[in-house]
């Protein structure tokens, strides 16, 4: 306390985060059982019944993909992000850590929040594999697949707050975070900073007209490597036309056979990459406690 400067009740108050914490570090470490659960994202704002008057490659891959996934005994669930109200990311992780929280504070569950908080971020937990399909944007993700990495950091080591009532309560936070730096131990998981992807298979599925494939592939790894997300071998996929066609072109390219034979690949290589990892307990990877 003389250390921090703070008084015994908001030690009290940061001790039960740290104990509520370890044990959710101890839930995720229970072994998994049952069928593999693979969720689909899908970062597409194209649809046939809206303005591009017909359905997105990327997406098309990504169902063919599920499909497969399914022929191996996975249970299976597509999102498409545009379909959902996910709002932006308030950035209050650069303020420090504990500003951001798990469940996100900022559009609180219930009636505040939005369908991030209020579905998305379960869904995500109970998956063991999840494929990520974009279209290139610019030479980048899409701006819903962005928007969801974004909003993906309240899982990604955040921490409940230190006060419910006043959660953004900066200057507690800023103490709360250097409780942290003091108390985390690198034996006992959950002590400090809690990374919620640990162990779930990825896979990555990209479509675009020009060469930013392998820049919006190598976006997404990093994020999701660094969220403590599993990568089997070719686990990524590109499917790309010609910049000598037109857009119009593009679809009987991407949508060939050659491709849709890849996505039974990818999903063979996911699939098997989430059975293999279950035989580890996520929080046996390691990372520094400390930060996030």
């Amino acid at each position: 306390m003389k250390m921090i400067g703070i008084d015994a009740k908001t030690l009290s108050l940061f001790k039960k985060v740290r104990a509520d914490a370890i044990a959710e570090a101890k839930g995720m470490a229970k072994p998994r059982r049952g069928r593999i659960r693979v969720l689909g994202i899908s970062g597409s704002a194209r649809d046939r019944f809206d303005m591009a008057g017909e359905d997105s490659n990327s997406e098309e891959l990504l169902k063919a993909c599920l499909a497969h996934c399914r022929k191996m005994g996975a249970r299976t669930e597509l999102i498409p992000l545009r379909k959902y109200d996910i709002r932006h990311c308030k950035a209050c992780y650069s303020t420090c850590n504990t500003q951001c929280h798990f469940y996100c504070t900022c559009y609180p569950r219930g009636k505040d929040g939005d369908d991030m908080t209020n579905i998305l971020y379960d869904k995500i937990i109970a998956a063991d594999a999840i494929i990520f399909a974009t279209p290139v944007n610019n030479f980048k993700i899409s701006t819903l697949m962005a928007a969801f990495l974004d909003r993906c950091i309240s899982l990604d080591g955040s921490l409940g707050p230190a006060d419910p009532n006043a959660p953004k309560n900066r200057a507690l936070n800023i103490n709360h975070m250097k409780f942290i730096e003091m108390t985390a131990d690198q034996k006992i998981p959950g002590s400090g900073m809690l990374r919620r992807f640990l162990g779930k298979a990825a896979g990555i599925i990209t479509t675009g007209h020009e060469e930013g494939a392998s820049m919006a592939i190598s976006n997404l790894f990093m994020a999701l490597n660094q969220f403590g997300m599993v990568f089997p071998p070719f686990s990524s996929m590109y499917a790309m036309s010609s910049i000598c066609n037109s857009t119009y072109e593009d679809k009987k390219i991407t949508l060939s056979d050659c491709h849709k034979e890849e996505t039974g690949l990818l999903a063979k290589n996911v699939v098997g990459c989430a059975k293999a990892a279950r035989a580890v307990r996520p929080t046996d990877w390691v990372y520094d406690y400390r930060a996030d």
